[in-house]
């Protein structure tokens, strides 16, 4: 694999060629970035930008004008190839705040497929596709329990996304059955990227008590075979520190990293 030449080929089909996600997101291509607006319901923020140290500070003030003007917070997602070189510096001026760091990480769908052809559900687990609100209810609170974190916000675009563009999307539990009773113990979903070759591979969390076991591995591998299946050439994971391990074990390289910058409302006075 060609990490370099795969890099350029994701920057031009998912970010500079970026289409909405939804019928409720609206995409801008402009000469210095591309980003996605839309309600609550859609994910709002930076896809690409292509910015010089001449013209950068200018650039990230008219994005915070845009997001302010619709009345939005937004995430600036900053590749570790991303220019200039300082730009990471640059946002925490301008008022954002940098999350923890991921790593962007791709494979071949038929080499990975291949490597996990024997990959099945662990003993005691059965993986369940998710097309309904109360699926995923169950979705959030795996995710609030795994991650540690609040899942308002990911369940109300999940649900917008499965009404509006459900072909654009996959989602499944892993449901274990322990003491007479079925207990959701991990989620994750499968982001359809139409045109580009590439999906995507989000979620996975897994509840405390039931890592170590194959799940996630089981999930990645259930993906993948859907994805084989659509047709897809390639997987993206952006890779916690957790699950880069696994995946790097599974096939996949990295190709750089990627820190989200939140800017709220307010943040700057």
């Amino acid at each position: 694999m060609d990490h370099e030449k795969l890099l350029a080929l994701l920057d031009s089909r998912m970010r500079r060629r970026a289409v909405p996600d939804t019928p409720a997101a609206r995409v801008e291509h402009t000469p210095v970035v591309v980003r996605q607006s839309g309600p609550d319901s859609v994910w709002n923020g930076i896809l690409w930008s292509d910015l010089d140290a001449a013209g950068a500070d200018e650039a990230i003030a008219e994005q915070v004008r845009h997001y302010a003007g619709l009345g939005q917070d937004f995430e600036w997602t900053l590749y570790g190839h991303d220019r200039p070189a300082d730009l990471a510096d640059r946002l925490s001026a301008a008022g954002f705040t940098p999350e923890e760091p991921e790593t962007l990480m791709v494979a071949d769908i038929a080499d990975l497929t291949r490597r996990m052809a024997g990959t099945g559900e662990p003993a005691g687990i059965e993986l369940r596709e998710v097309t309904d609100e109360a699926g995923v209810a169950q979705v959030v609170a795996v995710h609030e329990e795994a991650f540690g974190t609040d899942g308002t916000r990911l369940g109300r675009r999940i649900l917008a996304q499965l009404a509006e563009s459900p072909e654009t999307l996959r989602i499944h539990l892993a449901v274990a059955r322990h003491e007479g009773r079925e207990i959701p113990v991990s989620a994750a979903r499968l982001e359809l990227h139409p045109g580009t070759g590439f999906a995507g591979l989000w979620g996975g969390g897994t509840l405390a008590a039931w890592r170590g076991r194959g799940v996630y591995r089981a999930l990645v591998a259930h993906r993948a075979r859907i994805a084989a299946e659509l047709g897809y050439e390639y997987l993206r994971v952006d890779a916690s520190d957790q699950s880069r391990p696994i995946l790097e074990r599974l096939g996949f390289a990295v190709l750089t990293t990627m820190t989200p910058y939140q800017y709220e409302r307010g943040s700057r006075t």
